[in-house]
């Protein structure tokens, strides 16, 4: 699966807001590129299943070939998954609401963003939110 890597880090102007005009448009080409990035795997994916689909006799060849269709099947099903986030983000962005924390309404952060541009929380928030769901699966 694509891993997002930040290419150069944003560097506020003096005095710049948070969540500028220009900070806005710096995460909206990062996500529209990763989303790019990510589509054009897929369709690569889609090419690569369909070429692929000759008939094996070896019944090991055939066991290798399925479990390489079955391992890009489930890339591409976290990579769709990652697909709503990225759209999620450029809809928060849209809106203006992109780089606030949803739970406490602080700050995400710009270090944050750049290497989690998905992230809808702050990181005190997030690790809260670790810490409650261990402890949820941890009493089940």
């Amino acid at each position: 699966m694509k891993e997002y890597k930040a290419k150069t880090h944003y560097t506020p102007a003096k005095n710049e807001e948070y969540m500028s005009d220009a900070q806005l448009a710096y995460f909206t080409q990062i996500l529209e590129d990763w989303k790019a990035d990510i589509l054009s795997d897929s369709d690569r994916t889609k090419e690569h299943l369909r070429d692929d689909r000759s008939p094996t006799a070896d019944l090991n060849d055939r066991a290798t070939q399925e479990e390489e269709f079955s391992l890009e099947l489930r890339t591409r099903d976290r990579e769709r998954k990652l697909l709503r986030k990225i759209d999620n983000a450029l809809e928060r962005i849209a809106r203006k609401e992109f780089g606030w924390c949803e739970r406490c309404g602080e700050e995400i952060g710009l270090r944050r963003l750049e290497a989690r541009p998905t992230a809808e929380l702050c990181i005190d928030c997030k690790e809260i939110a670790e810490r409650q769901e261990r402890n949820f699966h941890e009493a089940r």
